[in-house]
């Protein structure tokens, strides 16, 4: 890793630990000895990072854990239905059929609270996707007020975006 990278590493390390304790932009700025305008970018680019990373958990880490959990306790629900069925004695029997039980409660816990994050991943989607719809001309034209609001604000942050993007990349080749 570059010198270069590693004092802008440094500086963003620095910039995210001040402001977790409080720090605006400006006192940040002043304790670093650089320009306002690096702190900015720097906090746009933690800002653009937790978006990315938001995503990630949000359409692969959660559903990945929720499969290898229902799939655990399906194991777990095989296992014990074995337990109770062969065994003579009626107080394991009884603590299978209770663990039977409290699986199945979390089964039904997160099978409710999966259906939410799904119904939410699906809300996001479509609203994704009618962005994509009216950002590429292929409305009907006969969209609401409030969808062109919503257009027009969608392109303001995707150029905004692109800006921060190029920012970021001239910062990264000039500061230190």
């Amino acid at each position: 890793m570059s010198t270069r990278v590693q004092q802008v590493q440094w500086r963003r390390d620095r910039v995210l630990e001040l402001s977790s304790q409080g720090f605006s932009q400006s006192d940040i700025a002043t304790v670093l000895q650089v320009d306002k305008s690096i702190i900015s970018r720097d906090v746009a680019y933690f800002k653009r990072q937790a978006k990315n990373n938001l995503q990630h958990h949000i359409h692969e880490t959660i559903p990945a854990e929720y499969e290898k959990a229902m799939n655990s306790l399906n194991q777990v629900l095989r296992l014990t239905w074995t337990i109770a069925g062969k065994t003579a004695d009626e107080k394991t029997r009884l603590q299978a059929l209770t663990l039977i039980t409290e699986c199945n409660k979390y089964k039904m816990d997160l099978a409710t609270d999966g259906m939410i994050v799904s119904d939410a991943l699906k809300s996001i989607q479509s609203k994704v996707d009618k962005i994509n719809q009216y950002g590429n001309g292929n409305g009907n034209g006969k969209g609401s007020k409030t969808e062109a609001v919503d257009n027009k604000q969608t392109e303001t942050e995707e150029s905004e975006v692109e800006t921060e993007d190029k920012d970021q990349t001239e910062t990264t080749d000039t500061v230190f």
